[in-house]
């Protein structure tokens, strides 16, 4: 099943999207944005990544697609609790000249709404790197997305400590943000 948004859909990733999310998680413009140890991964490290896939229950990854551009990024839904429902969100629009068009928005809206609305989750979390400006934007600004929290030197980036701030958003939260700006209603026409 297919996750429609108004830009973007979400899809189960294949195979043949692991070589330019390889490339994605290579790039050093990219590595230096995101939590985490950035390291180079080879093609046999992002394939073996993949075959495990399957047997993980508790952690999806999807491709985001648009039409325009195909293949443009990576949405996680991370760390999935059942029992307390919570998870951990983050995206990764891996080719630049998406950004800026509401791609990011739109995916972050619409794994929300699956979040929410088909798994039932009450909270999702995430966190970003203090210096990157279009996450915590995207994430806080046009979301609805709070900041909760920050754990200070924590990322090492371009010879220096950053702070990684953990923001989430709860189902109510959600719903109001969308009740506000009409996300989700159908616009006629």
């Amino acid at each position: 099943m297919n996750i429609s948004g108004k830009k973007v859909t979400l899809r189960a990733l294949e195979r043949e999207d692991m070589e330019e999310l390889r490339s994605f998680h290579n790039d050093p413009e990219i590595a230096n944005l995101i939590g985490g140890w950035s390291i180079p991964i080879s093609s046999e490290q992002q394939n073996r990544w993949f075959d495990q896939l399957t047997y993980d229950d508790r952690n999806l990854r999807l491709a985001i697609d648009t039409k325009e551009d195909g293949f443009i990024g990576i949405s996680n839904i991370t760390n999935i609790d059942l029992k307390n429902r919570s998870a951990h969100h983050g995206i990764l629009i891996g080719k630049k000249n998406m950004r800026g068009h509401g791609y990011g928005r739109d995916t972050v809206m619409t794994t929300m709404k699956y979040a929410f609305e088909e798994l039932q989750l009450h909270r999702l979390d995430g966190d970003i790197v203090e210096h990157n400006i279009p996450s915590y934007n995207l994430f806080i600004k046009k979301c609805g997305w709070v900041e909760e929290g920050r754990i200070r030197d924590h990322a090492f980036r371009n010879n220096r400590f950053y702070d990684r701030l953990i923001v989430g958003i709860l189902k109510s939260e959600y719903d109001e943000l969308c009740e506000e700006n009409g996300y989700w209603k159908i616009e006629e026409s």
